[in-house]
This record gives structure tokens, sequence and C-alpha cells, in this order.
């Protein structure tokens, strides 16, 4: 029986000026993006440095699109329904409707494949830099649905169920969202960190960025409410979140097996 029991009557408003309406969502991706350039200028100060100070708004523009577009598109695609080919003009209307996290990635990865095509850049080397900010963006973006009273979990007995105010049923129930912050977010962002400055493998943070989260997602699933228009896609439980990660997960394994095949092969050599 619950002996504590949080109540969400968070307003998803920070604020308002007229007709402008600040949400804390649209906050925790300013935050992202903001984590972003600070990494950027960070690591630019080194004699190293895989992007000097003077791109960091290049490559920060080229993200912001990749997130955006590709988040908003895989949303439509993967959760939108069918009404999106009849009225193809919907697409834009991102304030019906939601982003998704899939779609994103996807986003970003084409975004970056291009800046790296046109300055010359190593795709692998990049992708050390891009995990880490994906992990931290997952971390804000997950706190943000928290508060937008979304995405929230299964009925719950346990003593940390939340009635969401959203919720028309009223019941305490898993705060999936906080899950997905710790394991997708500060989980993944803490071993890529301890990896940083361990591995001499270029690329290999990426393949455990890969793996980490698609475990991560699939496991919270079997927690959280699935999308009421989609429901289960196989079995009585598969959900549409699990069926997008676990290509991740299998994906990050072959890529991590082959950047450590690689290495071994040069070191025999």
């Amino acid at each position: 029986m619950n002996t504590w029991i949080y109540e969400n009557n968070l307003d998803p408003v920070l604020f308002s000026l007229g007709p402008l309406r600040i949400g804390w969502y649209g906050l925790m991706y300013a935050v992202s993006f903001l984590f972003v350039y600070w990494m950027l200028m960070r690591s630019a100060r080194r004699p190293d440095a895989l992007i000097p100070a003077p791109e960091v708004p290049n490559i920060l523009t080229y993200m912001i699109l990749g997130v955006v577009v590709g988040g908003r598109l895989g949303w439509v695609l993967f959760y939108g329904g069918a009404e999106y080919l009849a009225e193809p003009w919907r697409i834009v209307e991102t304030w019906k409707g939601g982003m998704s996290f899939h779609g994103g990635l996807l986003g970003v990865v084409v975004s970056m494949l291009i800046y790296c095509r046109r300055h010359k850049i190593a795709p692998m080397a990049l992708t050390d830099y891009a995990a880490a900010w994906a992990a931290f963006g997952l971390f804000a973006g997950r706190v943000g649905n928290f508060i937008n009273g979304e995405l929230y979990g299964k009925p719950t007995d346990g003593t940390w169920g939340v009635i969401f105010a959203s919720d028309p049923h009223g019941v305490p129930r898993h705060p999936s969202q906080l899950y997905e912050a710790a394991l997708e977010g500060l989980l993944i962002l803490f071993v890529l960190m301890l990896m940083r400055g361990r591995t001499k493998t270029v690329g290999l943070q990426g393949a455990v960025f890969f793996i980490l989260y698609g475990l991560a997602r699939m496991a919270v699933e079997f927690v959280r409410l699935p999308d009421e228009h989609l429901g289960y896609l196989f079995l009585g439980f598969v959900t549409m979140g699990q069926t997008l990660s676990l290509p991740m997960v299998i994906g990050g394994a072959a890529w991590a097996a082959w950047l450590i095949a690689k290495q071994r092969k040069a070191a025999a050599a």
C-alpha cells in the first residue's frame, strides 16, 4: 500500500509573455544545446581539438537541424499514422504531436555525416563526442516529459508512484520518464565519461551508447504505457519503442565487435 504519493501538478508552461508561451520542455532542449556548446568550446581549447572554436556554431546548427527535422519526421513515420499521408502539411504542426528520439538520432547521424564530409573529419571520431551530447540531451528531455506529465508509466503500488494531473484515471503510476532520465541519460553519460581517456578505440563510445540506450529503453518500456493509438505491436507486450531499439542493440554490438577486431588485427600486424 502506498504510504507516500507525489501528485505531479507541475505547469508545463514556464512563463508567458502575451501570446508567447515558453514551456519547460522547450527549455530542456535549449539547456541540452547549451551543454553541447559548452563541451565543444571546452574541447576547442586543446591543441588537438577535433572542432576548432570558430566552427562550434556551425556544427551546432547542423545538430539542431538534425534533431528537429529528424525527430519530427521520425514521430510522423513511426507514431503519426496514415493521416499524415493524406494531409502531409500537418507534418509541420509540431504543436500537434511529438518528437521521436529514434528519428532525432537518425537526423543527427545524417547531419553529422554531411558535416564530416564537408570538413574532412573522420565520422568515427565525432561519434565519441556526440554520444555524450546525446546522453545529456536524453536526460534533459525526459525531465521535460515528467514536468509535462506525458509518457508516464503503468499503475504501481510502490511508494514511488506518481499521480499525474493529465491522467484521466488519477492512479499512482511509474514515473517512467525519470527512470529513462536516469538510465538513458545519467547512467550512459557516466559510463561514457569513464571510457573517455581509458580507451584508444576510436568510435567505441558511440557503439556503447547504441547498446546501452537500446537496452535501457527496452527495459523501461515494460513499465511505461504504450502509445494509446498504437498499443502493443507484437506478442501482447512488444512496443514501438522496443521494436526501434532492438536494432540499436544489435547494430551497436556488431559495431563494437568490428572496432575491437580491427584494433586487435592492427596490434598483431
